[in-house]
């Protein structure tokens, strides 16, 4: 089955395939995505909502340019939401969900070893998205995905920081060790320091 428009358009501005301020023009997307104009502004519609296009009178749309100081706000935003999953991931933990973490971050470990920064921001992104579903709130989940994917020219200015790939690893691992010990509180704090780290290393990353 064909996506729709709306998720076609959407993972083609997360993945960067479509960049910021690149018009979107109905007419082309129509051939384009094989759909009617009807559902192409069904779906400028909702990643306007998203923030991940603008639409002006008279110019159409575009896809959204994110700012340096709104992608600190978003950061900021994270570290509240993504301190309440960590509780709650702490508080569903299991030992098996424990050697989940850890294993994702031995393959983090590895990356980084072998000098792979991409990789190991790569998998920093699939050891968060694990805590947001061993947490199990759709909420925070959902807000945190939308957070993210307007993110998406930023994914990897944080890791390139001097010294900021080994200070975010042992971020990462004393979230992991709250989180397996079953403590609530320990697994809060991690989250929200390792995730003030993050936005003081983007305010540094980008001019």
């Amino acid at each position: 089955m064909t996506p729709e428009p709306y998720e076609q358009l959407r993972a083609a501005i997360v993945s960067g395939e479509l960049q910021p301020n690149e018009r979107l023009v109905e007419a082309d997307l129509t051939g384009r995505l094989g759909a009617g104009r009807t559902a192409i502004r069904t779906a400028f519609a909702r990643l306007a909502q998203e923030g991940l296009i603008e639409l002006a009178p008279n110019r159409g749309a575009r896809v959204r340019k994110i700012g340096k100081e709104e992608a600190v706000q978003i950061l900021e935003a994270r570290a509240v939401l993504e301190a309440l999953a960590a509780r709650r991931a702490a508080a569903n933990a299991t030992p098996e969900d424990g050697e989940r973490l850890r294993a994702l971050l031995a393959e983090m470990r590895g990356k980084l070893d072998a000098g792979d920064l991409l990789g190991a921001s790569d998998h920093n992104a699939r050891l968060h998205r694990a805590l947001l579903h061993l947490a199990g709130h759709a909420i925070v989940d959902r807000l945190v995905g939308t957070l993210n994917s307007q993110l998406v020219r930023f994914q990897y200015r944080t890791i390139l920081v001097p010294g900021r790939a080994e200070r975010s690893f042992a971020e990462h691992s004393a979230i992991v060790d709250a989180v397996a010990a079953g403590d609530p509180d320990a697994a809060e704090a991690t989250m929200r320091r390792h995730l003030a780290a993050a936005t003081d290393a983007l305010r540094e990353s980008v001019s």
